[in-house]
């Protein structure tokens, strides 16, 4: 029930209700603190040497101090795709702020876990990130999402013009090379909808230097990038969990779910994406001994 999204209090009522048993708050409390040896040993397991890829993403959860204060916190993820095609959280970090200080305390575990090389990190444009990703894995590639940056760019887009300028986004993100995306986008920038609404133009103008990577990519490696079915999927599946909670009582407690969350989805992560073989031998070619060395 807990795993859920059920309260301690909400958990107490039911079982009440449905048995007849009269329970505190705080040993439901204590009963679910059980897990959190497990959720230590999971945040500080061993990792894979190699990722091909890693996401980035971050959701966020209220937190009532112990003055009654709500405060938003970020809880950022990280989800690796190793050489196999499999799929796992590597980890789950609190913060109350970004910095490139935080990400290089972020990529340190992680290289202290075991990690060692990175190809590609994917990311919504996290502050501080690209410097720290420079000093603790130098030769990977940052990219920016471009999920997020299609759906920031719609954000604030009015209901009559959202399908014509999703569709006007469209030749951009699927030109065939960096160039001909620019043209594309400047194209779209003195549009009658680029002028409407200037903000999305500038958007992508601003990320673009985290953008173009991707079109030095195939279509099959591209749609690796594009497609980022485990993250939405898991990003998606922990909000269903936490839209129930107006606040947690602590940080602890919100890992506490966050963590039962991500067990109960990693189970439904069996194989991996049906672009994997063929986007696999192009990565070969373009990272060669890089990747050969983790290849089964």
């Amino acid at each position: 029930m807990y795993a859920r999204g059920l309260s301690t209090r909400e958990i107490q009522g039911f079982l009440y209700d449905e048995y007849g048993m009269e329970t505190s708050a705080e040993f439901i409390s204590d009963v679910t603190d059980a897990i959190l040896p497990e959720v230590e040993k999971w945040q500080n397991r061993p990792l894979d040497p190699f990722y091909t890829t890693v996401f980035f993403d971050s959701i966020r959860v209220k937190i009532r101090g112990d003055n009654g204060i709500v405060t938003p916190k970020a809880v950022h993820l990280a989800l690796g795709v190793n050489a196999q095609g499999r799929k796992e959280v590597l980890g789950m970090w609190v913060a109350d702020n970004e910095s490139a200080k935080y990400w290089l305390k972020v990529f340190t575990e992680l290289k202290n876990r075991g990690v060692s090389d990175i190809l590609i990190a994917v990311t919504d444009g996290l502050k501080g990130m690209k410097e720290a990703l420079e000093a603790a894995f130098p030769n990977t590639l940052l990219q920016t999402c471009i999920v997020h940056l299609i759906r920031n760019s719609l954000k604030f887009v009015g209901y009559k013009d959202y399908k014509a300028v999703a569709g006007a986004l469209k030749p951009i993100y699927r030109a065939v090379n960096a160039a001909d995306a620019r043209k594309e986008l400047d194209a779209f920038a003195q549009s009658e909808l680029g002028l409407r609404y200037p903000y999305i133009a500038k958007q992508w103008i601003d990320s673009w230097d985290k953008v173009i990577p991707f079109f030095d990519f195939s279509p099959n490696i591209r749609r690796l990038i594009y497609t980022t079915n485990a993250i939405e999927s898991l990003n998606r599946d922990l909000r269903k969990v936490i839209k129930t909670r107006a606040a947690f009582p602590t940080e602890t407690a919100a890992l506490k779910l966050l963590f039962l969350a991500i067990r109960k989805v990693e189970k439904r992560w069996v194989r991996p994406s049906p672009y994997w073989s063929a986007a696999m031998r192009e990565l070969v070619v373009l990272f060669g001994d890089r990747i050969t060395p983790y290849i089964d």
